[in-house]
């Protein structure tokens, strides 16, 4: 299965265009966003118009700057393009996609216990799959994904441990834009900051 990932296009219509032509072009199975879609809810009219145009499925969160009103706009808008991972979880094949979105720090902020219940429970559901991606906005705390500043660390312990106990093939996010397009490695787990140009992740 072939993805493009990708997050915080800030309701960027160019972004948009560019990565359904690059989804097309790379002839990707599935587009993720993992949030910041929008500008506190601004720019979402129109977004994923070009994926719809370019025949091309949409699994994604809310980061911190949109709202779950917003995604579930989008749902109703898309209903045959989205895939809503946050809080929830699907399957195509083998693998088992699951999620949350949001973060712990800031606007549309979730505390780090209830981020942590909620990707479990979206977990519960796909956990017997051969493979599986955990998507989410907020990197992991302590890694290369999470340094801003004076390499002030700013990720979540939260999804670190989930990262820990469920052991992803790959963990999706962003959020942070000082690391968009670097990867890390936690255990066994290929984390991945997609940045609004996206990445393309192979499975």
């Amino acid at each position: 299965m072939k993805i493009l990932a990708a997050s915080d296009i800030h309701g960027d219509l160019q972004a948009a265009q560019a990565l359904a032509k690059k989804a097309k072009k790379e002839k990707a199975d599935l587009i993720i966003l993992a949030g910041d879609l929008s500008i506190f809810g601004n720019g979402l009219e129109g977004l994923l118009k070009p994926f719809k145009d370019a025949d091309k499925k949409v699994a994604l969160i809310p980061g911190n700057h949109d709202s779950e009103a917003d995604i579930f706009m989008l749902k109703k808008r898309y209903s045959d393009t989205i895939y809503d991972l946050h809080n929830y979880s699907f399957r195509i094949g083998d693998v088992g996609f699951f999620g949350c979105g949001l973060a712990n720090i800031g606007p549309n902020e979730l505390s780090e216990e209830e981020l942590y219940k909620r990707i479990q429970n979206s977990y519960n559901y796909i956990k017997n799959s051969k493979k599986k991606i955990m998507v989410v906005h907020v990197p992991p705390y302590d890694t290369k994904l999470d340094k801003i500043g004076n390499n002030m660390k700013v990720g979540s312990t939260a999804v670190r441990n989930m990262i820990t106990k469920t052991k992803p093939d790959k963990c999706i996010c962003g959020h942070i834009h000082e690391t968009f397009g670097l990867e890390d490695k936690l255990g066994k787990t290929d984390i991945i900051n997609a940045g609004p140009k996206g990445k393309i992740i192979e499975i």
